[in-house]
């Protein structure tokens, strides 16, 4: 082990050609401390929404279009104005030290590598500055949770304007802790010797029952724009309604997820709730989602369902805990490179553009 990490393998897909996702989460289960790859691999409760997020997606089905003279397929695209190689961005996930001594910084230097866009997360083990500096000019957002004291909590979204982030995000799914059974069991804390860089000072945290009573409303998406400077994407939208007062209270986008299966347990799979999201907020207004996307055909199917991208949480855990920052630029290219060839597999030449009827429902 190094600093209560794993020991990183030489390289995350030895003697693959293609992209092994599983292979690399068994992998990790071996590097990892039983409650640290827990953590990492649970969700709430009876863990429903979890197993059921990548059975979602795989629940439609590709309609190839032929004759159309595609060979090779346009992956770029804009993410609030952030350009980007590939419509596969990084989700919010904490506690990356655990996985790997470099922690944040490895994934934000790959993320960098590959073109991607990073979102780093309040419950990171280096400092929001820190990430920023480790991939000067790569896009990056900050995920700003509810779990500090108010003055913190303001201070971290101007702080997140102040270091050059592109957007913030708000989660709004936790208004508390989701029941995590694993983590209970192992009764868990991070790891000794971690740093917990964006915490407040000691003293200045509230309790867990102090946060039950003070969650957000939709009045916070437009007060947390003002103070970070940035455009704010809603994190944690399951619904349409949902979706469209967050869009009139001032979102520049809305994020739909699970939060992994760590909150809310059984709850509608993202791949499900992603349309009726896209439907109620229009064309103009941007959705991204993420929860149980593990290949490029999953990804197309969410672009096909109105997602502008899709975005990845235990995948890079499992690249980051495997071979760090090479590890997760494995992941990232091996999906681009599956998205790439799913999309011209089906005939469309661009991922700006993929239309509905590009799936259908299984029969």
């Amino acid at each position: 082990m190094q600093d209560g990490g794993a020991e990183v393998a030489e390289d995350p897909r030895p003697e693959m050609p293609y992209l092994d996702l599983a292979l690399l989460e068994a992998r990790s289960r071996e590097l990892l401390p039983e409650p640290v790859y827990d953590y990492y691999a649970g969700g709430a409760e009876t863990e429903t929404t979890m197993r059921e997020a990548t059975e979602a997606w795989r629940a439609w089905r590709l309609r190839p279009r032929v004759l159309r003279g595609i060979t090779t397929a346009q992956l770029g695209t804009e993410l609030l104005g952030a350009p980007v190689r590939a419509p596969i961005g990084i989700a919010p996930w904490a506690y990356q030290a655990m996985a790997h001594p470099d922690g944040e910084l490895a994934t934000a230097r790959a993320a960098a590598a590959t073109g991607a866009l990073m979102t780093v997360s309040t419950s990171a083990n280096n400092s929001l500055e820190e990430v920023a500096a480790a991939a000067p000019g790569s896009p990056q957002w900050f995920q700003l949770y509810r779990l500090h004291s108010e003055r913190h909590t303001d201070d971290l979204a101007r702080r997140a304007g102040d270091a050059g982030y592109r957007a913030l995000v708000l989660t709004v799914d936790v208004p508390v802790l989701g029941r995590r059974r694993r983590d209970m069991e192992h009764d868990f804390v991070h790891r000794a010797g971690v740093r917990m860089a964006n915490r407040p000072p000691e003293g200045e945290e509230p309790t867990l029952d102090g946060l039950a009573t003070a969650t957000w409303t939709f009045d916070e998406i437009a007060r947390f724009g003002e103070l970070s400077g940035l455009p704010v994407v809603v994190k944690g939208v399951l619904r349409g309604d949902d979706a469209v007062s967050c869009v009139q209270a001032g979102a520049a986008a809305v994020w739909v997820t699970t939060h992994g299966g760590r909150q809310a347990d059984p709850a509608v799979s993202s791949a499900y709730a992603l349309p009726e999201v896209v439907d109620a907020v229009g064309d103009d207004v941007k959705v991204y989602v993420d929860g149980g996307i593990r290949s490029g055909s999953d990804a197309l199917t969410a672009l096909a369902l109105g997602a502008d991208a899709v975005f990845l949480g235990r995948p890079i855990a499992w690249g980051l805990t495997t071979g760090g920052e090479r590890g997760v630029a494995g992941v990232l290219d091996g999906l681009t490179e599956e998205l790439a060839h799913a999309m011209v597999m089906c005939g469309l030449p661009d991922v700006r553009s993929v239309p509905r009827d590009t799936v259908t429902p299984a029969r």
